[in-house]
Parts: structure tokens; C-alpha cells; sequence
């Protein structure tokens, strides 16, 4: 019969199978240090696809001059660089939004790591590929060994060279695909010496410092290690996503069983040397059990220890559950593809393995092809476990004394039989006795039972078998007798014993769940940040008997504040606050049971919600006890709930004010919508009067002309202003359609320049449009406008004689239209700003409503275009609009 499937493992093989959002793949082609030939095979793959059809770009290409690489490079299209003015120097950098806008199948990026020219928009260049496998283009790119920032120190350490331009390690779990591009030490030095890596005047000091032979040696063994866990982790989702129960030897990984002995410790510390020795992945595994039902608190105590041992030696720790140990290791070791198991020697006396099983001998047969290591040790190492008779409390006097009262209840109930019936068959008064050590060994420990069952036979023995009042024996046969009344009464009792104990272990088990289940509920309906912590702090306390405080983080301020408090109060503290202010900015446990700031007197859980931390769970443990990991980790799930449900509560807040927003902007525009076509009419007839006032031959003062004509300009300017007004509810309304016409970008420029030559009389204009610009099709009104509020911004915010520059270019899929000028520029952080609705750079900016801007991007992302604003050095603004353009448009008329 088939095994079904994990629905865990189901979801998250389906969510790593999932292409999000159209993103591109990232293939990274790795070496151990410069020169390998990364960039040639990149150069090589990148020819292949060409040949297959496929739009291919080189984006950024570093060839350091080498013939062989720039020969692989022919035939394939290469992106412009961009020029960067860095000081006094001008530097070239790839070009991010020509890329974007050229928007290739596959881009050729060379040396992710590259940190770019300040003044770009992103500081490293793997950002920058970030945002080209957002838009859905693939990218082929190179990195060394040095650059992974989780290496960073190791490489230091081997090389003396502390490298600065690191890549995250998120770049290469996110990536498609990792080659190695990989050859001998020997040989990358003998190209070093053929310079075909440096020029020859750093080859003699390369071969000296990084370049020796020792350090590549180390180097190439680090791009090997992690290419090969990069490909594990691809086996094992493989593996899950088949089913497949059988190990695949590709990688050791090595399962170590703690059991609650005193063999524990050295079985742990001999599977950390060998997962050493193999460079192999190490499990600890400890299995909550019946068979451990009954051990002792340094038993158990013993299990916790071995626990924390294999976690200060670098393992993975995990508590199982279950009635069968080795069906539990089995089921996770095959889940794991775990190659070897360790465990130690039995030992316990031969005659209970016999007897009770060997939990080792029944792993060994069950391994399959799993390698199975007993480890062994000197007998006063090992303390064996004791007998089922001595496994519980050793001092349980209530439980004796009912033993011993229950026999004399059984013997007096024997007694009355025999008198009532006259003579009754002696094998009916043995199952008397029986009875009363079934009963005893429901309610008391093993111990007590064993005890009703040996009083029971003398009892027997003494009152009712021949002679009686003695413990002489008449009669051979009832030597048998008492033997199997004696065994069934020992079995009766160990077995009822047993069920109790599996009745409470499943009691806890389900208790746990239950309280899980409880908290959940309740969180999912509960909408206040303090009542979610007031009843997960009771909820945990119940189930954990501890102290427990929430701190929550504010949102307003990002500080911690306290919930429902602690009955101590202890995480109030100065000292306690440090730490809890320390997990809050490291989303790691800390305190007390951790090997983080373990002097504290609580612990404290990180709540740890999909991009932030929402706050703190601390707890304070009743006395100074060794925490068991398994007991960590189902708080650290207790947390987890929390942060789930104070996360939602800050997302329904926003929500809500998001709506609120959203309802107040709309009735702004209904307002805004209602006075504009209002005013419009009598601002006409203000504007109109003035201009007649402003030229009638009737008014021969001076000074009354000039007010006439300053009620005029002024009188457009508002009236501008409402038209703006007008616009902009229009295009939130969404009811204006574009009448997309085919339109010349230098004649709508002309009229914009033609509509705002009055405001810009002042200004040096200049028009650089080349005459072969294709025609776009759009809608010229609009457009138009676009450009009139560009001009009536320049003319606002710059000062007289400065000088505005419009000029065109036309890039392989659209149009590129800049208006620029020298003026005093936007102040840091403004370049987005100033496209938000009713937004002014400064209270004493000149007056306007702030929505000539945000009315210009709202047309251009109608016509699916865009505009940026950005400073010119030394000083001054450009805004650069990007229109698409479409096919086949027709030819530009002469003249």
C-alpha cells in the first residue's frame, strides 16, 4: 500500500514549483576567483540562445581585454553604456532604464557584485538585476567565490584580504540555476603568467597575495561545497516530489538517536566527529515514547542534555512523538534522506531485550539501506536502565498502602465466597486477587501493583491452600499456580500500567493541540493588539507554568511597550528591556535556555510576522531547570500565533485607514469637481473684461491699463488652476479616453512653447528635437498639456534667465522627451514626492495646488508611459517622459 503523501511537503513543493509574477530566471555562472572563464562561458551560453532564436543582449560586458572573451562577444547586440559624472571623472555604467525599455528575452550582466557609481539609483548591481528579473527578463550573470556575503569572513581569513563588493546568499537560493565554471589552480596561475587574467604589471604581485597557489586551492574548494549544497537541496526536493522513500547517497547526512542515558553524551559527540570527518549534515533525534513513560527526572533530564550538546555542535535538533521509536526515526530519516544512523550499544540486561525488544536490533533490520553505526562504551558509562518494577517513584507509600488494602479486600471478599458457597474452586478466588491488581495498577504506579500481586499469592497461599495459616504446600500443582498467578498478576499490572501511561502521554499530546487550537480560535477573533496578548499570556502561562510578559512594538514610534503585564513585572527591568529590545532588532530567541545572553531571567521569543517584528514573548521558568528544545519549540509555535494575530490587527487598522483615505479622496474630488465648473464661468467673464479693459482706447491712465492687465494674467493663472482642478478629477474618475492620433512630438512642443511664451519671457528657451523622430500615437491634447505644465512649472520654480532645454530621442521601442534647466533644483528625497497629489516642495513655494505634476504622470501612464525627475549636476532639474511607440507609424512629412 502506497504511504500518503505529506500535505506539508505537497504545498511547499507546489510553492517552490511556482514562477511568481512572470519573474525572470537568474542562471549564475560561479568560479573560485577572476580568470576561470565565467564570463566566456556566460558569452558561450548567451550565443547558444541567439541560435535558438532568442532576443539575446549584452548588458554589461568587463572582457579585461582578453582576445578570446571580446571574440565570443561578436554577433551579439551590446547595450550602451551610461555616463555618469563622479567628481571630475566620468564613469560608464551599465544602463538600467535603457535595458528596462529595450526589455530583451535574455540580458548578459558580467560581475554582479559590482558596487556602481554613486548618483546611480541602486548601489550594487545586484539590485539592478533584481529589478530586470522583476520586469520578466531572464539574466546570465558571473560572481567569484569571495563576493558571497555569508563567506565573506572565511575568505578573509584564508586569503588576508578583506573583500568589501559582496552578493547576499538570497541572489543564489532565488537563482534558476548555478554553474560552476571551474579549472585547476595550476592552470588559472599559468594564464595569469600568459596575461590573460591581469595585465603583465600585476601578475608578479597577484601571484604574491591572493593569487598563490594555496589560497586558490582553498578558494575552489569553497565554490565546490557550495555549488554541491545548492545541488542537494535541488536532490531533496526532487526526492520529495517523486515520493521516494529509499535514501539517495548523493550527500551523507547522519541521524543521531538521543536516549535518556548516561551513553547519550558520547554517542552525540562520536556522530558530531564522523558528520565532521565527512563534512556530512547532523540530526538529533530524541523520541517521546511509552517505553520512556515511566524514566525518572534524571532520565529524562539526561535526553534534554544530549539535545543541547548536538546543538552546541552545530546539529539540528528535533523531538519526535509516537507509541514506536523506530517507526518514528525510520519515518523521519527516510523524510530526510538521511544515509546513516548512530546510535549507542543497548544497555539493558540481555533477558528484557529478550523479553521486551531491543529497540536497536529492531533498527537495524528495519534500516533498509540506511547504514546503521552502534556506538559502543565502558560499562560504568552507560547506566542501564532499571526494571518496569523500578522505573517509577521509588517512595510511592500511598500506592503500597492500597496495594496492601486492596488485598485485604480481596481476601475478605475470598473468604465470604468460600462461605457462601461451602466450597468453592480455589482457581475462582485467584481471579479475585487478579482483579485487584488490575485496580490497583490503574490507579497507582507499577511499583504498587507488583506489590498487590506478590501479597496476593501469599495471601492466597497462607488462607486457602492446604495446610492453611501456613505457607506450606500440600499439593505439587499449586506451586504452578502460583507461579502464573504470580506472572499474569506482574503482566496484568505492567500492561494496565502501560495504557495509563499512553492515556496520559496521549492526554498531553492532545492537551497541547487543544490549547494550540484554543489560542487560535480566539486570536482570530479577537481585534485589539493588548487583548491578543492578555490572552496568549494566559493561554501560555496555563500550559507552561511560567511567567509570562508581551511586548508589543509600536508602530509610531518602533519602541517596545508592555501588554497585559507580567505578574513579577520582570521584563520591566533595565537589563531585561536591553535584551528584549535586542531580540527585536535580531528576530532571534535570546535569554535565559539560549546560548544568547543566557545571565537574563527570562526568556524571550522574537514575533517575528512576514517582513518585520511585531514585539516580544518573554517568559520566566519556575526554577533554573535546563529547558528542553522540544518545550522551546512549541512556545517558539505559541509565538509564532501571536505574531500572526498582531500582524492582522495592524493590517485591518490599515485597511480601515486606507478607506478612509479612499473615501475622503473621493468626496475632495466631488467637491473640488463641483466648485471647479462653478467658477469656471464667472472666472471667464473676469478674464474676458479684463482683456477688453486691458486694450480699450477709453482708459488713458497708465495705472488703470496695468490693473487691468494684471486682473487678466492673473485671472488665467486661476483659471488654469481650476482647469488643473477639473483634470485631475476627471483622470481619478477615470472617465477620460484617449483619441489617440498620430502626432509629431516637435509640434506639440511648439504649441506648449507658443501657450507659455508669456510666462517664459524671462527664460532662455531652446527646442533640440532631431527632425527624423518618428511620429507617436497619442492623444495631442493631452500631450500638450503635459508639456504646457512642465513649461508653467519651470516658469514658477526657477528664477528669470534660466535657461530651459527641451530636447528628443528616439530609443529602439520608444521616444525619450526631455525637459531640463539649469535652475536651483529639488530638494533630496523630492524626485517621486513631487508627483504626489497636492504636494509643495516648501512652505514658501510659489503658489499653486501641487497638481500640475501629478495630472502629467496621470496622462503618461495613461498612454502606458513614464516620467522621472532627477538633478543635474552642478546644478538644475530634468524630467524625462518615455513613449511608447507602435507599429508601422507612418513617414515624417518633409518641410
Amino acid at each position: 500500500m502506497l504511504e500518503r503523501p505529506d500535505p506539508d511537503a505537497l504545498l511547499a513543493q507546489m510553492k517552490e514549483d511556482e514562477h511568481i509574477g512572470g519573474r525572470g530566471r537568474l542562471k549564475i555562472y560561479l568560479g573560485m576567483a577572476a580568470g576561470v572563464g565565467k564570463t566566456y562561458s556566460m558569452l558561450n551560453d548567451g550565443q547558444e540562445a541567439k541560435r535558438r532564436g532568442e532576443d539575446v543582449l549584452i548588458g554589461y560586458l568587463e572582457a579585461h581585454g582578453r582576445v578570446e572573451t571580446e571574440a565570443m562577444a561578436e554577433g551579439l547586440e551590446r547595450l550602451p553604456l551610461k555616463s555618469i559624472q563622479y567628481k571630475t571623472v566620468t564613469l560608464s555604467e551599465f544602463d538600467l532604464d535603457a535595458a528596462l525599455e529595450r526589455k530583451p528575452a535574455l540580458i548578459l550582466v558580467d560581475e554582479l557584485a559590482h558596487t556602481n557609481v554613486p548618483g546611480s539609483r541602486h548601489k550594487k548591481r545586484w539590485q539592478a538585476v533584481e529589478e530586470l528579473l522583476q520586469a520578466g527578463i531572464d539574466v546570465f550573470t558571473t560572481v567569484n567565490i569571495q563576493h558571497v556575503e555569508s563567506l565573506n569572513d572565511v575568505v578573509a581569513q584564508i586569503t588576508g584580504v578583506v573583500v568589501t563588493e559582496t552578493v547576499p546568499d538570497s541572489m543564489f537560493s532565488e537563482a534558476d540555476e548555478v554553474e560552476l565554471v571551474d579549472i585547476p589552480p595550476q592552470e588559472l596561475i599559468q594564464r595569469l603568467h600568459e596575461g590573460k587574467v591581469y595585465i603583465p604589471d600585476k601578475v608578479g604581485q597577484a601571484l604574491t597575495s591572493f593569487f598563490k597557489k594555496s589560497n586558490l586551492s582553498a578558494l575552489r574548494e569553497l565554490a565546490l561545497r557550495h555549488t554541491a549544497e545548492r545541488v542537494d537541496q535541488q536532490v531533496r526536493t526532487y526526492r520529495a516530489a517523486e515520493g521516494s522513500c529509499e535514501p539517495w547517497h548523493t550527500k551523507d547526512r547522519i541521524l543521531v538517536c538521543v536516549a535518556p542515558n548516561k551513553l547519550a553524551p558520547r554517542v552525540v559527540r562520536s556522530a558530531a566527529r564522523m558528520a565532521g570527518a565527512l563534512h556530512a549534515e547532523l540530526i538529533a533525534v530524541s523520541v517521546e515514547s511509552v517505553r520512556q513513560a515511566g524514566l525518572s527526572e534524571a532520565d529524562r533530564m539526561r535526553s534534554i542534555e544530549g539535545l543541547i550538546l548536538a546543538e552546541h555542535l552545530g546539529a539540528e535538533t528535533v523531538t519526535l512523538s509516537g507509541p514506536d521509536i523506530v517507526a518514528e526515526v525510520m519515518r523521519f530519516a527516510q523524510a530526510r534522506n538521511v544515509t546513516t544512523i548512530v546510535v549507542g550499544k543497548p544497555i539493558r540486561p540481555r533477558w528484557r531485550e529478550i523479553v521486551f525488544g531491543s529497540v536497536v536490533d529492531t533498527l537495524v533490520r528495519a534500516s533498509g539501506d540506511i547504514d546503521v553505526h552502534v556506538i559502543t562504551g565502558q560499562d560504568d558509562v552507560g547506566t542501564p536502565q532499571k526494571l518496569a518494577l523500578s522505573r517509577s517513584q521509588p517512595h510511592d507509600l500511598k500506592g503500597y498502602a492500597m496495594a496492601l488494602g486492596v488485598s485485604v479486600v480481596a481476601t475478605i471478599i475470598c473468604f465470604g465466597m468460600d462461605a457462601a458457597i461451602g466450597h468453592i474452586e480455589r482457581i475462582n478466588l485467584v481471579m479475585v486477587y487478579l482483579l485487584g491488581v488490575t485496580y490497583v495498577a490503574s490507579q497507582k504506579s507499577r511499583n504498587s501493583a507488583a506489590l498487590a500481586a506478590i501479597v496476593g499469592v501469599l495471601a492466597f497461599d497462607f488462607f486457602f491452600v492446604d495446610p492453611k495459616h501456613s505457607f506450606a504446600v500440600s499439593d505439587v500443582q499449586y506451586f504452578f499456580t502460583f507461579g502464573v498467578m504470580l506472572l499474569v498478576g506482574l503482566l496484568t499490572s505492567t500492561l494496565t500500567a502501560r495504557l495509563r501511561e499512553q492515556t496520559l502521554s496521549a492526554s498531553h499530546r492532545e492537551r497541547r493541540t487543544a490549547a494550540l487550537y484554543n489560542l487560535s480560535k480566539k486570536l482570530s477573533a479577537t481585534r485589539s493588539r493588548i487583548e491578543i496578548g492578555t490572552f496568549t499570556a494566559a493561554k501560555v502561562k496555563e500550559v507552561f507554568g511560567c511567567d509570562v510578559g508581551v511586548l508589543i512594538k509600536s508602530r509610531a514610534t518602533g519602541k517596545l511597550f508592555s501588554g497585559p503585564e507580567s505578574e513579577s513585572k520582570f521584563e520591566l527591568k533595565p537589563n531585561e528591556n536591553a535584551v528584549a529590545i535586542w531580540v527585536l532588532d535580531h528576530g532571534k530567541m535570546a535569554g535565559n535556555g539560549t546560548d544568547t545572553l543566557p545571565g537574563a531571567e527570562g526568556t524571550y521569543l522574537p514575533l517575528n510576522a512576514e517582513n518585520e517584528s511585531v514585539g516580544v514573548l518573554a517568559v520566566r521558568w519556575e526554577g533554573n531547570a535546563v529547558r528542553d528544545p522540544a518545550q522551546l519549540n512549541f512556545l517558539d509555535t505559541f509565538a509564532n500565533q501571536l505574531a500572526v494575530a498582531i500582524q492582522r490587527t495592524n493590517l485591518a487598522k490599515d485597511s480601515h485607514e486606507a478607506m478612509i483615505q479612499v473615501e475622503k479622496e473621493r468626496l475632495r474630488n466631488s467637491l473640488l469637481s463641483s466648485v471647479s465648473h462653478d467658477l469656471r464661468t464667472p472666472l471667464a467673464v473676469i478674464s474676458g473684461s479684463a482683456d477688453q479693459l486691458s486694450t480699450s482706447q477709453s482708459i488713458t491712465d497708465p495705472r488703470d491699463r496695468e490693473l487691468a492687465k494684471a486682473i487678466a494674467i492673473e485671472s488665467e493663472r486661476l483659471n488654469r488652476q481650476v482647469r488643473n482642478l477639473l483634470d485631475m478629477t476627471r483622470l481619478d474618475a477615470g472617465s477620460v479616453e484617449l483619441n489617440r492620433e498620430w502626432q509629431s512630438i516637435e509640434e506639440l512642443v511648439g504649441s506648449a512653447v507658443r501657450r507659455t511664451e508669456k510666462l517664459l519671457c524671462d527664460h532662455n528657451v531652446t527646442i533640440a528635437i532631431p527632425e527624423d523622430l518618428p511620429l507617436i500615437l497619442l492623444d495631442g491634447v493631452l500631450i500638450e498639456q503635459v508639456f504646457v505644465n512642465l513649461l508653467e512649472n519651470a516658469s514658477r520654480h526657477t528664477p528669470p534667465d534660466t535657461q530651459v532645454t527641451i530636447s528628443a530621442r528616439s530609443l529602439p521601442s520608444s521616444v525619450a522627451i526631455e525637459f531640463s534647466n539649469n535652475g536651483p533644483g529639488l530638494n533630496p528625497g523630492d524626485e517621486d514626492k513631487i508627483f504626489e497629489k497636492f504636494y509643495r516642495p516648501a512652505p514658501n513655494a510659489p503658489q499653486g495646488f501641487g497638481l500640475g505634476l501629478t495630472i502629467c504622470k496621470a496622462i503618461i501612464e495613461a498612454h502606458d508611459g513614464s516620467i522621472k525627475a532627477s538633478n543635474l549636476a552642478p546644478a538644475g532639474v530634468s524630467f524625462i517622459i518615455m513613449l511608447p511607440k507602435a507599429d508601422n507609424p507612418p513617414e515624417v512629412p518633409n518641410g
